[in-house]
């Protein structure tokens, strides 16, 4: 990979990557400044005045000593409180989780029992000068469990894109269980393992549909290793619908863009909004960059995670064609379509959806229910939001004008 690095550690050859003190009484006698009218009324001046000068001395005096007392007393009882501060233990502090300074405690408080560390034996077929050649390797990353009895949610490429033998899931009392890959789509990164345990706890899953940009999120996982299991990071979504290319040619869209630090070994991790619930898949990072890291909504996976729950196991409608984005068409037949963007109808499928619906090679599938297709991949990912006998309208170009075609979708054959 270029720019974009998915996060699970991958090694080759098995080593991857805070009154009074005393209660006295103290008592001022005050002098009698009321005294009795003297029978001889002519004073000397001279008196007169070291009288006043001296009433004003005493009248300092005595306002000094109060004021005194007065400081000395708040004094002496802020000082008992300082104390009484300094004997409190941690567990006599109470911290209000409901604070928004304090929601990433609160989440992890929630969550964190739900994530798991899976560890996956990855086995690849090449071939060689030699001959065909298997190497094996171990691949590192993290889940989250959805449902109680042990369907568990992570990234495709966390177990070798199905390439895979052994697979170890971590759970938060330290037990290890051996999992299973139950279904795995490369397109959208994701895949289901199943391990065989009941009672456990799981994830409570939000509405990617409603993120805002620059709300709060955290992530949890288990970058770089399981050592450093369950770890928290906090941030915010930095941006919606994103886009990435892999060098292999893969491009996984629409993404969440996050600033909470997300590294290898995350991927297939949950990354939760305040409330604590799961907003987004975890799956991958710029190397170039700091606080760039990218989510798979969780509204794609809610329809496949439903399934398994409900019935066991999943199974996708789909059209019956093969077909390429019109930018390839154009640039591999060096001309001009009548469409800037959309799916190129190269062959429809025998019996398929696409057959009984009347589409021939050569039609641009434009959009599927009003929402816009770009390429094979939007197309699929579409089509996860369906189920069998589903009526849609596709919108296409056909010798360069729009149409509207019906269409009822199907399951998709095991063999096609």
């Amino acid at each position: 990979m270029d720019n974009y690095e998915r996060n699970n550690n991958l090694n080759e050859n098995c080593d991857f990557t805070n009154l009074d003190s005393k209660g006295n009484d103290i008592n001022f006698i005050m002098p009698n400044f009321n005294e009795p009218e003297k029978k001889k009324k002519s004073r000397n001046k001279k008196k007169s005045f070291f009288s006043f000068i001296a009433i004003a001395i005493v009248s300092a005096l005595l306002g000094g000593l109060a004021g005194g007392y007065i400081v000395a007393t708040q004094f002496n009882i802020a000082y008992e409180q300082n104390n009484d501060n300094i004997t409190a233990t941690a567990q006599d502090v109470n911290i209000n989780l409901s604070d928004d300074v304090y929601f990433a405690a609160a989440v992890a408080e929630k969550s964190q029992k739900t994530v798991v560390g899976i560890t996956s034996e990855v086995v690849e077929q090449y071939n060689t000068f030699f001959g065909p050649q298997t190497q094996r390797g171990q691949s590192m990353g993290s889940g989250f469990i959805v449902d109680s009895d042990g369907y568990i949610v992570t990234n495709s490429h966390v177990i070798g894109d199905g390439n895979v033998e052994n697979i170890a899931v971590s759970l938060i009392d330290g037990t290890t269980e051996i999992g299973e890959v139950l279904w795995y789509d490369t397109t959208l990164d994701l895949a289901i393992v199943k391990i065989n345990r009941t009672g456990l706890p799981t994830v409570e899953l939000g509405d990617s549909d409603e993120l805002m940009i620059g709300e709060p999120a955290v992530a949890i996982g288990n970058p770089m290793t399981l050592d450093l299991e369950r770890t928290v990071t906090q941030g915010i979504i930095s941006g919606l619908n994103r886009s990435i290319a892999f060098d292999d040619g893969t491009v996984i869209e629409p993404l969440i863009q996050t600033d909470a630090s997300i590294n290898s070994g995350n991927s297939g991790g949950p990354l939760f909004n305040a409330e604590g619930k799961v907003i987004g898949i975890n799956t991958a990072k710029i190397n170039t960059a700091e606080g760039l890291g990218f989510s798979i909504p969780i509204n794609i996976a809610k329809p496949i995670i439903e399934q398994f729950i409900n019935e066991g196991t999943f199974s996708t409608v789909y059209v019956g064609i093969t077909g390429v984005d019109v930018e390839t068409y154009e640039m591999a037949l060096g001309i001009d379509v009548s469409a800037d963007y959309g799916v190129v109808i190269i062959e429809t499928i025998k019996n398929s959806p696409a057959t009984e619906s009347g589409l021939k090679p050569g039609d641009i599938i434009v959009a599927i229910d009003g929402d816009k297709l770009d390429n094979m991949s939007s197309l699929k990912r579409q089509l996860y939001e369906y189920k069998n006998d589903d009526k849609v309208e596709l919108t296409i170009i056909r010798n360069g004008e729009e149409q509207k075609v019906e269409m009822t979708l199907k399951v998709k054959p095991t063999d096609f």
